[in-house]
């Protein structure tokens, strides 16, 4: 009966049910983000309060204070009125205000454009010097040239090199009255104009006559359309030595408006052809104001010359026949 007994005795199981921890949950996720997201902005606080200067900080100091005065007044640290993010700039190295764009120093760059003008301007007369000095080398070289250095004057002017051929009694540089060319003058014109063609310089040629009047009178064919025909031929000549005609900006005739002698306006040397190498600020004074360059006409004695002068007493002067 006992071992029945123990048979019937019933069994009890013990199930432990686990917990989730329902009270934590993905709550410390939240927690992180929000310790990540404050200390970025701690550091880009820290950051932009080490790269403002002192008047920006003021500026923004101001502002929270009294905001509508700081707008209304403007200055240093106000601002920028087109940007989102007011204070601050794109300078960070400025001291104090705000830094646009595009915000330029207007006095460093006139000195910059000052400097770099006189730089150029300085590098150019060094170039018509050299080209001065190779003018006077190469009628040096040639036995016809040298013959006619008297006739030939090189001088600086404030529209650059000036290279004048003078008139003789005794060796003309045209037919008188008239526009054809003598053999000599052929020759030193296309010398030049060899040498020329090496620089980039736009050139102006003139035209000078003496004071002779023609027969005709002022209405009829005069000195003006003379000096112009001169110098036109002159031109052609100067193309022939290899220039290239895009390099003649200028042509003129001045009849005898400008003397190369005043004291006798009837003296040979004022029969003569002008070529000048005009610098850069000679061109630009043409093309943006169309202005002609000032002559710059000097006493026989004073112009520099390819050879000795030759001067000639006013009591021995010949009496001129041919213009």
């Amino acid at each position: 009966m006992a071992g029945d007994a123990k048979k019937l005795q019933p069994i009890i199981v013990k199930k432990i049910k686990k917990g989730g921890h329902g009270a934590h949950g993905g709550a410390w996720k939240i927690a992180y983000a929000d310790f990540v997201t404050a200390m970025m902005a701690f550091f880009l606080l820290m950051w932009l309060l080490g790269s403002t200067s002192e008047g920006d900080k003021k500026g923004i100091q101001d502002y929270f204070q009294n905001p509508l005065k700081v707008a209304m007044a403007g200055g240093t640290g106000s601002g920028d009125a087109t940007s989102i993010i007011k204070g601050g700039g794109t300078d960070i190295t400025r001291q104090g205000g705000q830094v646009k764009n595009g915000d330029i120093d207007e006095e460093s760059r006139r000195r910059a454009q000052q400097s770099m003008k006189l730089a150029q301007a300085k590098a150019e007369r060094e170039r018509l010097e050299t080209l001065s000095q190779k003018v006077n080398d190469v009628i040096d070289a040639s036995a016809k040239l040298s013959a006619f250095k008297n006739q030939i004057r090189l001088d600086m002017t404030r529209d650059g090199l000036r290279i004048q051929i003078v008139d003789e009694q005794n060796r003309p540089m045209f037919q008188s009255g008239d526009a054809s060319v003598q053999p000599h003058m052929r020759e030193i014109l296309r010398a030049i104009g060899s040498v020329l063609s090496e620089v980039p310089n736009k050139l102006t040629l003139e035209g000078h006559t003496d004071a002779k009047p023609f027969p005709g009178g002022e209405l009829g064919y005069s000195n003006w359309e003379l000096s112009s025909d001169r110098a036109n031929a002159s031109r052609r000549e100067l193309l022939l030595g290899g220039l290239a005609d895009a390099r003649v900006l200028r042509v003129q005739g001045l009849a005898a408006s400008v003397p190369f002698d005043r004291a006798d306006t009837l003296n040979p040397i004022n029969r003569r052809i002008s070529i000048i190498v005009m610098t850069r600020e000679a061109e630009d004074r043409f093309f943006q104001g169309g202005d002609a360059p000032e002559p710059e006409p000097q006493e026989p004695e004073q112009a520099p010359l390819v050879g000795p002068p030759r001067i000639v007493p006013e009591h021995s002067r010949p009496q001129h026949s041919s213009r």
